[in-house]
């Protein structure tokens, strides 16, 4: 099934939803559409554009920050599908410090491995391996939820994604 981002009034991303839930925002005239995928929901007396992106037509107040889900899925995208010690096609997520160890399951000590490092590395720390790390582990932040449910970010999409730090620096 096919999906929308939705934007705040002031063009911020809220959320995905379904195409078909997207085209209830719109015609309810709760929301309008923004971009269209080049799709057409028809009915005996309408033709409606599939969106791809609708602005809702009121302000909503998010009243906290959402922390993404620490999953295989989530980690890839942060890392970018990624090894972080060679840079290969990434297979497997590799705990920096090892759960054998002490290491925890928290977002700045898992990071996408090949399964060639991953074997390497097995249950020692990094410095008693001859691996070393491209970047350090972080908590992903700003956009990367929507890479998380979906796998991958539309290209209509991007402008309403991109950080406002990003923006400045891109125009300048």
């Amino acid at each position: 099934m096919s999906r929308a981002l939705v934007l705040n009034a002031t063009f911020e991303p809220l959320c995905l939803v379904s195409t078909r839930r997207a085209v209830v925002l719109v015609l309810a005239e709760k929301a309008e559409l923004v971009h269209t995928s080049g799709g057409y929901f028809r009915s005996e007396r309408l033709d409606l554009p599939e969106p791809s992106v609708v602005r809702l037509g009121y302000f909503v107040k998010v009243p906290y920050q959402a922390r993404i889900g620490l999953n295989r899925r989530s980690v890839f995208a942060r890392d970018g599908h990624r090894c972080q010690y060679c840079g290969s096609a990434a297979e497997n997520i590799d705990h920096v410090v090892p759960r054998s160890r002490g290491g925890t399951h928290t977002w700045e000590n898992v990071v996408a491995a090949c399964r060639s490092c991953n074997n390497r590395k097995q249950d020692l720390f990094l410095h008693e391996t001859p691996l070393s790390l491209t970047r350090a582990p972080v908590a992903p932040r700003e956009r990367l939820w929507v890479l998380a449910a979906t796998g991958a970010v539309r290209a209509d999409w991007e402008p309403y994604l991109t950080p406002a730090s990003s923006l400045s620096a891109q125009s300048a």
